[in-house]
């Protein structure tokens, strides 16, 4: 099936023309209208707009403001945003999202070092950046800091005067000209008073929406490939053993690695670009400073590979930190591998035993390819690229509309929907709205239990395959006509 959109179907995912055609008639056929079939197109990455300034400076209180409702946390003394939380926002008809990152300062340690990182991440991987400050405290060394660490990310830039609540601030505000970051916006936050020019403002440095894109990245090049699990399971030996190379520094002490280190291998017969990236640790927030920022720039190789590989030390009981980076590659909708690695250190009897634990440990990831190795010796590397590869192809299985709706149709009159408050919900159609990973809405005559869409993740396993893939099911429930106007 073409993974390329038909004229027409913009807004209904990659279906091909048949599969659409056959999906609207099955929707007409049931009585559902376009406005409760919504969106179901697979559209690139939003833009992303980073908050930073200070402790304090009214940050949250902002973000709450932009997203036109109280979620972000707010309280009256420093430091009560710690980790980046992301947000949604829309203004003009453009959405955009929404990082609120901690208070930064110069020169910290412990946790606040930590809430730094957070935020410097942020600048990284935004693309602009709402820079706050006090304007009825002015410009502090804090902030001057923060203006050169702008600067060297060549970010585009809004200045947000905040606390400007009456045309006495003004003054205030304009001597924040003296930043060099050019005209600074007033604003009252708590007030909103400023607001919309300063949004205005903020859609002039955010680029227009991506263009569509297939699991995060544009398609072509090789494939990617994040090696991820806590530190010292032997990842960096793991990629030096593919690369047939020292191409990484391995050390018996944990954590070595702390930036990604992107390598292009050839590896059963293709090129392959492998991530070897830090290693998660336990308690993130008892790390020192890089060893946490460590840890997030992990998570955003994770979000650039395709295809996950999560290392286990067989030698050891899986702990669990293991589990914690398994939900992560899940979550993050990538293709996943398993890899058991130090097999060879066990004997007969442990790797028996450790065959029952595996299998009711990983139960979450039942459908993940496995494979047993060693980086030291080599052992059974072989069966990493075809484990890889399975997983890649489950990822991107398609399935036609006709061919799901006749499985949905046996699947639900074999195993109908438990009778709940006296009405038994009915799944009417479905259909495949995308891949990489698989994305299934199904659209239904009332509310579907989340047990009943387990066992239909289940059987569609069982039909279809699905093999290293996460699968997403969503359900749309067809409204009573008597409420239509």
């Amino acid at each position: 099936m073409s993974n390329e959109n038909v004229g027409g179907n913009a807004g209904h995912g990659d279906l091909d023309s048949a599969d659409y055609a056959e999906f609207m008639a099955l929707a007409a056929e049931e009585g559902f209208d376009a406005e409760e079939i919504g969106d179901l197109s697979e559209a690139g990455p939003l833009p992303v707009l980073a908050v930073v300034g200070r402790p304090n400076v009214g940050k949250s209180t902002l973000v709450n403001r932009i997203i036109g409702r109280r979620e972000a946390v707010v309280e009256d003394k420093p430091g009560v945003t710690r980790d980046r939380v992301q947000y949604e926002a829309t203004w003009n008809g453009r959405r955009f999202r929404l990082v609120d990152t901690g208070g930064w300062e110069i020169d910290v340690f412990g946790l606040d070092a930590m809430v730094a990182a957070q935020a410097e991440l942020g600048i990284e991987t935004s693309d602009a950046v709402l820079f706050v400050v006090d304007a009825t405290v002015g410009a502090t060394d804090t902030d001057e800091a923060l203006v050169k660490l702008i600067r060297r990310s060549g970010k585009p830039v809004v200045l947000c005067a905040n606390k400007v609540d009456g045309l006495s601030g003004e003054a205030d505000a304009a001597m924040l000209w003296s930043l060099g970051l050019g005209e600074p916006y007033p604003v009252s936050a708590l007030h909103g008073r400023g607001s919309g020019d300063l949004l205005d403002a903020i859609l002039d440095k955010l680029p227009p929406a991506p263009e569509q894109t297939f699991g995060g990245e544009p398609l072509g090049g090789p494939r990617r490939v994040a090696l991820i699990g806590r530190p010292n399971v032997g990842k960096s030996s793991l990629l030096n053993k593919v690369a047939k190379e020292d191409r990484v520094v391995v050390n018996e002490l944990a954590g070595t690695t702390r930036d990604p280190v992107d390598e292009l291998i050839e590896l059963g017969g293709k090129t392959w670009k492998f991530i070897d990236t830090a290693g998660i640790r336990r308690r993130v927030h008892q790390t020192a400073g890089a060893d946490f920022y460590a840890s997030l720039r992990t998570s955003a190789a994770l979000e650039k590979a395709e295809v996950a590989v999560v290392l286990i030390d067989a030698s050891e009981t899986l702990a669990e930190q293991d589990t914690r980076i398994i939900s992560m590659a899940v979550e993050s909708g990538r293709a996943v591998v398993v890899a058991y690695n130090k097999w060879d250190q066990l004997d007969e009897e442990r790797r028996y035993y450790l065959e029952r634990e595996i299998e009711q440990d990983l139960v979450q990831v039942q459908w993940a390819p496995r494979v047993n190795v060693s980086a030291l010796t080599g052992r059974h590397m072989e069966k990493l690229v075809p484990a890889i590869e399975t997983a890649l192809e489950g990822w991107e299985t398609r399935i036609p509309t006709a061919r799901l709706n006749a499985f949905l149709g046996e699947l639900v009159a074999a195993h109908p929907h438990p009778v709940r408050g006296g009405k038994q919900p009915r799944i009417l159609f479905g259909t495949q709205a995308g891949a990489k990973p698989p994305r299934f809405v199904l659209f239904a005559s009332g509310f579907i239990e989340a047990g009943y869409r387990r066992f239909v993740e289940r059987r569609l396993r069982e039909e279809f395959g699905f093999v290293g893939t996460p699968i997403s099911i969503s359900v749309r429930v067809r409204e009573k006509r008597g409420r239509k106007k």
